[in-house]
């Protein structure tokens, strides 16, 4: 049933506690996402220097979130999973499996990026 809740500042201050929430619990729970962080950290401001233009930027920088936010649905589908159906099973080892294969694409896209906006630069 769709909220009828009116949509206004409140509704949005709650939405970002709650982001705010799983980026912290991602945060303690997720070595992965850490190191992406971390990673980032460096990546991104290299990519604001790197790039030449605002396209060349936001697709050297962009990469980099993409792969963030994924870890995040991949986290979150994983402790789903580990909630509903702790013992193994097949689905629910398919379910992690796919969603590590999405982190792992957007990684690729992200040395595909780099690689073609560097090789580009320095060729």
């Amino acid at each position: 049933m769709p909220s009828t809740e009116p949509r206004g500042p409140r509704q949005i201050a709650r939405a970002m506690v709650w982001s705010i929430k799983g980026l912290r619990a991602a945060w303690t729970h997720e070595a992965s996402f850490r190191l992406e962080v971390y990673l980032s950290l460096f990546l991104f401001p290299a990519g604001l220097w790197l790039g030449q233009g605002a396209v060349e930027k936001s697709v050297l920088c962009g990469s980099l979130v993409l792969v963030l936010s994924a870890e995040l649905l991949n986290s979150a589908v994983e402790a789903v999973v580990d909630k509903v159906s702790p013992e193994f099973h097949e689905l629910a080892g398919r379910a992690k499996d796919m969603g590590s294969a999405a982190v792992m694409l957007l990684m690729l896209n992200v040395m595909l990026c780099w690689g073609l906006i560097l090789w580009q630069r320095f060729s």
